[in-house]
């Protein structure tokens, strides 16, 4: 992983409806580390939640309806007949190495498909990895319900269903992005992470959500890919060091200081081999006053910081990405470049320093 180091890479989402703005920005200012763009303003089915349920929505297994959250439709009649063909579905297509079942619709993903035209097109040019997202199975299962309104999440066979539904889709993601030739990099965006430990949420248990999302990870595994982790806010970050993630992304620009509490779990995570993304850039208004320099000088801080607390400096100065401290989703187009550029100017001027 080491041809990783020190670059930069995005999180997901833009402001643009057009694609081929989005991809514009990627390709200008992340050369090495291109991902595909989620475009959220494009309609609903490209909405974070939305994107990665049509095969429960197909299967008939969840229901969107206008007024409450999508639902697994556990009241049908014949719902054990249903989960029943989503599992026979699902073992056909592991069976037989063939995910396209469980892909995106070009309807919910204009951005990955206009990713992948593009690369063919153009040629890879510099890109070293290719980059996929994937909404992770937190936040989907508490936002999906069970027929009596119970988030999804805390029900084991609803639980199940979704992270096989998510773990078929990654297959199938990373056979798409992998057909260009390069290898690949999937981050799960598990932004629901924040809410473990909280007191409105007590039935979110620390092994339920490390078994769901060890099976992503043993899966992208499996599929050759190397698979990151972005978490918002200050969540515990244990939970994701204990797993073998190749890189944890953290939002440190407003929340260095919740990795204080885990230096210990990030020296282990570091010491195998882990990559620390250090989500440096504001993806809010305050983009607009911030500079390169300013934000290295922070980086700076902040790994000395750590290294007080006895972490091994000469790995937090190497073993890292630049990347967004989230999506672009809720800027403007033009503070999502500025976004991407200042990834871009960091990531050079952090690399130049060390000679790299």
């Amino acid at each position: 992983m080491r041809d990783l180091y020190r670059f930069a890479t995005g999180i997901g989402s833009f402001p643009c409806q057009a694609a081929s703005t989005a991809l514009e920005i990627v390709f200008k200012y992340l050369p090495e580390l291109p991902h595909w763009p989620q475009l959220p303003a494009g309609g609903e089915e490209e909405g974070f939640i939305r994107q990665y349920l049509s095969p429960l929505i197909d299967g008939g297994l969840v229901q969107i309806t206008s007024g409450r959250s999508p639902y697994f439709v556990t009241d049908a009649p014949d719902w054990l007949e249903r989960q029943t063909a989503f599992y026979t579905s699902a073992l056909a297509a592991e069976a037989e190495n063939s995910w396209a079942a469980f892909g995106f619709p070009p309807s919910s993903a204009v951005g990955f498909y206009a990713f992948l035209e593009q690369l063919e097109e153009r040629g890879l040019g510099q890109a070293r990895y290719l980059k996929g997202q994937l909404s992770g199975p937190v936040t989907l299962g508490l936002q999906l319900t069970d027929a009596a309104l119970q988030p999804a999440f805390y029900r084991d066979d609803l639980r199940e269903m979704l992270v096989t539904s998510l773990s078929l889709q990654l297959r199938w993601q990373i056979e798409k992005l992998a057909s260009a030739g390069l290898p690949v990099i999937i981050f799960i965006d598990d932004p629901s992470l924040l809410c473990f430990g909280q007191s409105s949420f007590v039935g979110l248990s620390r092994e339920a959500i490390q078994k769901s999302l060890r099976a992503l990870v043993d899966v992208a595994h499996e599929a050759g890919a190397l698979v990151g982790v972005h978490a918002c806010a200050g969540v515990d970050w244990s939970i994701l060091f204990e797993l073998s993630f190749d890189i944890v992304n953290v939002d440190v620009y407003h929340y260095f200081p919740s990795l204080l509490v885990y230096t210990a779990e990030l020296g282990r995570y570091l010491a195998g081999g882990g990559i620390l993304a250090w989500g440096l850039v504001p993806t809010s208004p305050a983009v607009e006053q911030e500079t390169a320099e300013a934000l290295l000088g922070r980086l700076e801080e902040y790994i000395g910081t750590l290294a007080k607390k006895g972490l091994d400096r000469a790995r937090l100065n190497e073993q890292l990405l630049f990347t967004p401290s989230c999506g672009t989703g809720t800027l403007s187009a033009n503070q999502a470049g500025k976004v991407y550029s200042l990834l871009q100017e960091s990531s050079v001027r952090y690399r130049s320093s060390f000679g790299s």
